[in-house]
């Protein structure tokens, strides 16, 4: 027997279905649902059909926009493309606020023990916006594990006989940690990638 009437246990399920919340967190949504008015419940439906009907993705870089080409594809540097895994990383790189080239988004990584090969991601795209947009530098910014580092070496690989510069971002010791608990590879290539100071 369930602990509540059918469809709070149903709005709570939703909830739980979503990433990272737990049947506590689930019950909470569900309430806090339930002790507001019905216009804001309506609200936030509306908000979350409206997003599904309206956002699609970017037709250049395949970001998540409400038109056909994202403002970042309208209005930047076409010349410089970062390359990340997914539209979550777009709004990590943007935090940055120096960089004034676009972005290419994968959906994802090669990865052999998902199936997942070059076909499965974004890769035939890029090749086509290197040709189409003159494209001179592509900053792979993939994560920096086993999967992101081969995702950026294959296609760093397939990219370098077009003449295109192709660069990593650096990798290291994060600000505010410290090296006893860095692991080898992170201290490895704070190393390499040192800069005069």
């Amino acid at each position: 027997m369930s602990e509540f009437d059918e469809p709070i246990e149903r709005l709570i399920e939703y909830f739980r279905s979503l990433p990272g919340v737990g049947k506590k967190t689930a019950q909470r949504y569900a309430f806090y649902i339930l002790e507001n008015s019905k216009e804001k419940a309506q609200n936030f439906a509306n908000a979350i059909v409206e997003v599904k009907e309206k956002v699609r993705l970017c037709s250049v870089c395949g970001n998540y926009s409400s038109s056909e080409i994202c403002p970042i594809c309208q209005k930047r540097n076409r010349k410089i493309v970062c390359v990340v895994q997914e539209p979550k990383d777009v709004v990590s790189m943007e935090k940055v606020k120096s960089f004034d080239g676009v972005y290419h988004i994968l959906f994802g990584t090669i990865n052999p023990l998902e199936n997942k090969g070059p076909n499965d991601i974004r890769i035939k795209e890029l090749l086509a916006r290197i040709s189409k947009d003159g494209v001179q530098e592509v900053i792979m910014a993939t994560n920096p594990d086993v999967e992101g580092e081969a995702t950026a070496m294959y296609i760093a690989k397939i990219l370098k006989p077009l003449g295109v510069k192709v660069t990593r971002l650096a990798q290291g010791i994060s600000m505010g940690s410290d090296i006893e608990f860095a692991d080898e590879i992170t201290l490895e290539k704070a190393l390499k990638a040192r800069q005069e100071i």
